[in-house]
């Protein structure tokens, strides 16, 4: 019997003794400002400039290819650097006017064209003693600053339900789980008839800085019905050791639709093989399955419902947002990758998904993390994502992170945005509450020290940020020359596994091209996944595309050892090693956990380093490649912690106080040289509030030299490369 979910990774933590963390030994960073100026290296608003929202051409379509386009450019395709608004009282909640005019062109000049406005419900009935008594001052900074980022050429993206307490009013618990709305409201119509009034009083209301509802408003690009609304998923939210796995009200409805897909109790007992005397299917006493984890066709068909009633409230809320004039796309069951939520998403509209490594459920003490490296285990939250695709529709990444306070988690910089770029994904969104701060020491409790799920005080976190828009959004990663299909059938491909998955081996080919879910009828493609699943699959495909020429014979790519090579040439991935190299024309670096030999990529060589981390070269100016770039930030980045930063084991798995302010960076260095490039150079360090400071190396021939992430001002993640 399976006791745990593979996805939720619960863990058994054993309390020690305190320990103190070596960190305090680390490098505090002296910034306090973080607003970066324009012309700043950091300000990418010179070369990915946003385009005006204005008017019905510039509202989002599925355009040519299954991609997102403006409807102005149907043959276009637009990539989306998202900015996750998650913001509670707890870490600020919504700016005022002034502030939210500055944070929105702070976002439009470190790159981002889309933001998430995620429990926005929560916020907006904070405090609300009545059901949808919607705060008035809070709407009137969320209608303000949607007005801003608009103005700044940001689209938004917009949760209908996101709290489990949706629009109830008398409730302070807005974002820990609450059983109830979000699963009934799949049978229940007085939970549907909620979520109706929660969405039309959340986005009907005139935005008097814009002048029209947000839900008319061509900058509402992508609206999630609910976050993470599975039915399955939400019974494992709420499941209580010695309980039943499924709450008394799913019996009804269940019984409801066995009596629609069967004629009789005796069918039933012939399919199933397990009645028990009380169970007639006629009285409507067929019992729900005791044990969620025991492989059964009564578990089989429990998932063949839940399709049924997720994608039926999918045509019902989706009818509801149309009468109501919302023009945009529409997304939801946004989590779990398993086969029965894949076969719910087949009838999205545009497919969003949410995926994490490492993830940790709290922020109390004694929370804890495995701190295990994602490049190691082949980016399994990568792979898990990409196997949720379904082809010809557009595809969100609306929720993801290599968690605080991983110390592979530079990682995270490299992995989904690179790969997302591979696979051709539309929108990526890093989560947390807020993506940037335009100060340290803002005084709100999760603004005090770095905590999960919490991008803006992370240099790590913000370093990934500053490479994804230039991997993902700047297109610096190329997609995939292939792409390969997994036939899906439609419920002929469930078994009584509620967990089943794609196969690992599977999934291990998004590493190389672009994969995702196609309907088949089980007849056999060249060069596509088909049913039933072989996990031996995986390599013969690889064999296969080498035969066909679609893959080049000298590519590297060996499932058994563990190594990855993209059919584009550009990403390697050696899981025995944890490194990932990327060489692109604009962009070349390499995240690694140790670096015992040296590694060359094109023109950026690393000969050593100190300890692990990553470390990028890209092009700022506008030239086509660094061999032809005269103005290049160099991204360094290795770990960082909160001050006085606590845990209750030797190993910092197990956490005990997240610790104070200021921020604290590990010390680092790195030799590297660059390959064919000479001149008269000079590197620069760059605050990570984007000053640029003098120089610190200079030098007149080949560039090469010993860096350290130490300077004169504090520590920093980044440099400026300058050659004439």
């Amino acid at each position: 019997m399976r006791k745990t979910l593979w996805l939720m990774g619960l863990l058994t933590v054993i309390t020690c003794q305190n320990h103190a963390t070596a960190s305090d030994d680390w490098l505090p960073v002296r910034e306090t400002d973080l607003s970066i100026q324009t012309g700043s290296p950091l300000d990418f608003s010179r070369f990915l400039r946003n385009r005006p929202i204005d008017g019905a051409g510039a509202r989002l379509t599925v355009g040519d290819g299954g991609h997102l386009a403006r409807q102005a450019s149907p043959t276009g395709k637009e990539v989306f650097h998202c900015a996750s608004l998650a913001w509670s009282p707890a870490s600020g909640g919504f700016p005022d006017h002034a502030t939210a005019d500055v944070y929105a062109r702070q976002l439009a000049m470190r790159g981002y064209n889309i933001a998430r406005f995620h429990f926005l419900d929560a916020s907006l009935m904070m405090g609300r003693r009545r059901d949808f008594d919607l705060d008035p001052e809070t709407l009137d900074r969320v209608h303000y600053l949607m007005a801003a980022l608009k103005r700044n050429g940001i689209y938004w993206m917009v949760d209908g339900l996101t709290s489990w307490r949706g629009g109830h009013g008398g409730f302070d618990d807005r974002w820990g789980p609450a059983p109830g709305l979000k699963l009934e409201m799949h049978y229940d119509d007085r939970a549907f008839e909620h979520w109706r009034q929660l969405v039309t009083e959340m986005l009907t209301r005139v935005n008097p800085y814009t002048g029209t509802a947000p839900i008319h408003d061509e900058a509402l690009g992508l609206l999630i019905l609910a976050n993470e609304g599975g039915m399955e998923f939400e019974t494992v939210v709420h499941e209580i050791p010695g309980r039943p796995h499924y709450p008394s009200s799913l019996k009804q409805p269940f019984n409801t639709w066995l009596q629609q897909q069967y004629r009789t109790t005796a069918e039933l007992r012939e399919a199933w093989g397990d009645l028990q005397p009380s169970e007639r299917l006629e009285a409507g006493s067929i019992e729900l399955p005791r044990d969620r984890y025991l492989d059964t066709p009564r578990m089989r068909d429990l998932q063949a419902y839940f399709i049924h009633s997720e994608q039926a409230l999918l045509r019902r809320m989706t009818d509801i947002l149309r009468g109501l004039g919302y023009k945009g796309l529409i997304s939801s069951y946004n989590n779990w990758p398993t086969v029965q939520t894949a076969l719910t998403r087949s009838e999205l509209q545009a497919v969003a998904m949410n995926t994490y490594h490492d993830g940790v459920n709290g922020y109390e003490p004694g929370s804890s993390i495995k701190d295990d490296s994602a490049i190691s285990g082949a980016a399994a939250y990568l792979r898990a994502a990409a196997a949720a695709r379904w082809l010809g529709k557009p595809f969100a990444i609306s929720e993801y992170d290599h968690v605080f306070w991983n110390r592979h988690r530079y990682e995270g910089g490299l992995v989904i945005p690179a790969y997302a770029a591979l696979q051709g994904w539309d929108i990526l969104c890093r989560h947390g509450h807020g993506p940037i701060a335009l100060r340290y020491g803002e005084p709100f409790p999760h603004k005090r020290g770095m905590l999960p799920y919490a991008i803006a005080l992370d240099p790590v976190a913000r370093a990934g940020e500053t490479l994804a828009a230039l991997l993902f959004r700047r297109g610096d990663v190329s997609a995939a020359t292939n792409t390969i299909p997994f036939a899906m059938r439609g419920l002929d491909d469930l078994d009584g596994d509620m967990q089943a998955r794609e196969p690992d081996d599977l999934t291990s080919l998004a590493l190389v091209s672009a994969i995702g879910l196609r309907r088949g009828n089980g007849l056999r493609a060249p060069h596509a996944v088909d049913q039933p699943r072989s996990s031996e699959k995986g390599r013969d495909m690889i064999a296969a595309l080498k035969t066909a020429g679609l893959l080049s014979a000298a590519n590297r790519t060996d499932l058994a050892k563990g190594i990855f090579e993209s059919d584009t040439g550009q990403l390697e991935l050696d899981t025995e090693n944890s490194l990932l190299k990327i060489v692109t024309p604009r962009t070349e670096a390499i995240a690694f956990s140790s670096l015992p030999s040296p590694a060359a990529l094109d023109i950026l060589h690393v000969e050593s380093a100190q300890g692990s981390g990553l470390l990028a070269l890209s092009a700022i100016d506008q030239t086509p490649s660094l061999l032809d770039s005269k103005r290049m930030l160099l991204v360094y980045a290795t770990d960082a912690r909160s001050t006085r930063m606590r845990f209750r084991d030797p190993e910092e798995k197990v956490i005990e106080d997240f610790g104070t302010l200021p921020v604290r960076i590990r010390p680092g260095s790195v030799r590297l040289a660059l390959a064919g490039r000479s001149g008269r150079w000079r590197i620069s360090p760059v605050g990570l509030d984007g000053v640029v400071h003098p120089p610190l190396y200079r030098g007149s021939g080949p560039v090469r030299l010993d860096m350290s992430n130490e300077t004169p001002h504090g520590p920093t993640t980044f440099f400026l490369l300058e050659i004439e």
